[in-house]
């Protein structure tokens, strides 16, 4: 396989983990999850099956609970010994990814009926994490002999680790679920939904944190391979804004539930964040300020988005070899106590603009700017200075 091919497979199974991501977040149906889980694996490494199989602790298997690809009577019937004997057992047993590329030349196990009826050859197992114990294995399976890699191993593993989570998020709304019932004769049921909502809020945002900042790992690590200029560009640009979202998350889990968060103290985060992702250039200064604002976590995840992509358009275009000057701030608007104004600015060499030209990112500037009931405006003859003027909320 060619580096371009590898890139794209590699950049088409991470948007596949991030994409599955956000569905299990949002499902509350965990036999949903699983079975999405299983197509998605299935598909995203071009094999023809895909089962879930959950540990029974009393019976000592692994029952098939979800799947995809498999005849009618597999799933939720078949089950396999959670011992050694089986390449799904062994996985359990060794908490280690299990692979099997020819299971035709492995005399090793004992195999359930179904695997010969359905001309499996090939399998990978990996374990699926619980909360006090593991909660069971995830299976591909192909009729043809294959190669796995690395690549395939970590694909799968974020899977697993995204239905570990959701596993957990399960058995958690089930216990509270079950306290609800047990609370409702000492307080309001209005009560109840409010605390519920609150805990659930609190493990979303853990959730979703984790799951960024896995899928961020994953990138850095492709990254590290990729030798080609443009592929390293593409990598780069998605990682950036899996960043900044995951700074979004890190700056929530310092702060109560709630709609709104302190802009100032996640700006100067970010800031720091897009200086280590450029390598900190010795002859390229940033400065960040801000003053106190308490915005609503959409109008910061915009405007994180906007600073992410305007620093790094400074990075990547704005200075010859001899470097420059970066600035980013926040203020209240002088002439209007309802608004405030960002300004990223930068001293380097400047562009045309162009009217309607997307070049530098002007069209997506100008929609989250828009998204939040702002405008965007651009100088750029000496130096490049964006100015995003935006609305403050209202007090109720």
């Amino acid at each position: 396989m060619d580096n371009s091919s590898e890139i794209k497979r590699l950049l088409r199974q991470q948007a596949a983990i991030a994409k599955f991501g956000s569905y299990a977040l949002g499902q509350s149906d965990l036999h949903k999850v699983l079975t999405e889980a299983a197509r998605v694996c299935a598909q995203g490494l071009a094999v023809p099956f895909c089962k879930i199989c959950k540990y029974r602790p009393e019976e000592n298997d692994l029952l098939i609970v979800a799947g995809f690809g498999w005849q009618d009577g597999v799933i939720g019937k078949v089950i396999s010994r959670a011992d050694l004997s089986s390449p799904q057992g062994r996985a359990f047993m060794t908490g280690e990814p299990s692979i099997c590329n020819d299971l035709r030349s492995d005399s090793q196990f004992i195999l359930p009926p179904f695997y010969a009826k359905h001309g499996i050859v090939s399998t990978i197992d990996i374990l699926i994490k619980g909360n006090s114990k593991p909660y069971g294995v995830l299976e591909i399976d192909s009729d043809t002999p294959q190669k796995y890699d690395e690549q395939d191993i970590i694909f799968l593993t974020g899977f697993a680790n995204v239905l570990a989570e959701a596993v957990v998020t399960s058995d958690r709304s089930a216990a509270l679920e079950a306290a609800i019932e047990q609370m409702k004769i000492l307080v309001t049921e209005k009560e109840n939904l409010l605390s519920q909502k609150k805990v659930l809020g609190e493990e979303l945002q853990h959730r979703v944190r984790n799951n960024l900042q896995l899928i961020y790992g994953m990138l850095t690590r492709v990254l590290e391979r990729t030798k080609d200029e443009p592929g390293r560009r593409d990598i780069k640009a998605i990682a950036r804004r899996v960043s900044t979202l995951a700074q979004v998350y890190d700056h929530l889990l310092g702060v109560d539930i709630a709609r709104t968060t302190d802009f100032g103290g996640y700006l100067l985060s970010l800031c720091r964040s897009l200086e280590e992702i450029q390598g900190g250039p010795s002859n390229v200064k940033m400065t960040c300020s801000s003053e106190l604002l308490t915005l609503d976590i959409d109008v910061v995840t915009a405007l994180g988005i906007i600073v992410a992509e305007l620093v790094t358009n400074s990075y990547d275009h704005a200075f010859q070899k001899l470097g420059g000057k970066i600035d980013v701030s926040v203020r209240r608007d002088p002439d209007d106590a309802n608004a405030a104004v960002l300004t990223i600015s930068d001293d380097g060499r400047g562009f045309e603009v162009q009217p309607g030209s997307k070049r530098y990112g002007l069209g997506l500037i100008r929609r989250l700017a828009e998204q939040i009931r702002g405008r965007a405006t651009v100088a750029a003859d000496k130096g490049t200075v964006w100015t995003i003027h935006f609305p403050l909320p209202q007090p109720a």
